[in-house]
């Protein structure tokens, strides 16, 4: 898995430092992070994968399900199956460059934002989106003897109130 430090380095072409990294939007430089991302972990970085990295990180951070992500990739044209489109949301995720969300036993969403951070669910509409702000915990649990925690993930399930 990179680490956050390898996602956030300068851009390379060819091992060479990228010339325009400086006159990049933000999301061209992060599809050549994913670009180089692949390569380093020995994966090619095919058509389709590139095509789906500019669905994922050419519009800034997104909470995408992997239907989600099928659908948008055959509206741009593309010819995919849906079985790619999980195998390369499952290499992201490893290679650092996605964070898996499961809202419940039966959805995932795939965020572009891997920092630890804590989301409100709309449940109605099925909708993942971040917490604004900061979320606080007054006390936390002491972790088994021999583990450490490694972080805390908060999804805060939302329904929208029935007025009586």
């Amino acid at each position: 898995m990179l680490m956050e430090s390898q996602l956030r380095s300068p851009c390379t072409v060819d091992g060479e430092l990228c010339s325009v990294a400086e006159s990049c939007e933000a999301g061209e430089i992060l599809m050549r992070r994913c670009e180089d991302a692949l390569r380093r972990a020995g994966l090619r970085p095919t058509q389709q994968r590139q095509q789906l990295s500019r669905i994922l990180f050419g519009n800034g951070d997104c909470h995408i399900t992997a239907d989600a992500l099928y659908a948008a990739a055959v509206a741009t044209g593309m010819k995919i199956s849906q079985a790619t489109i999980y195998n390369t949301l499952n290499q992201f995720v490893e290679l650092g460059l996605l964070r898996q969300i499961g809202v419940d036993g039966s959805r995932s969403f795939f965020d572009t934002n891997t920092t630890v951070h804590p989301h409100f669910f709309y449940e109605d509409e099925g909708v993942l989106v971040d917490v604004p702000g900061h979320v606080a915990f007054d006390q936390l649990p002491e972790p088994l003897p021999g583990y450490g925690m490694e972080r805390i993930d908060v999804i805060i399930h939302l329904r929208r109130k029935r007025d009586a």
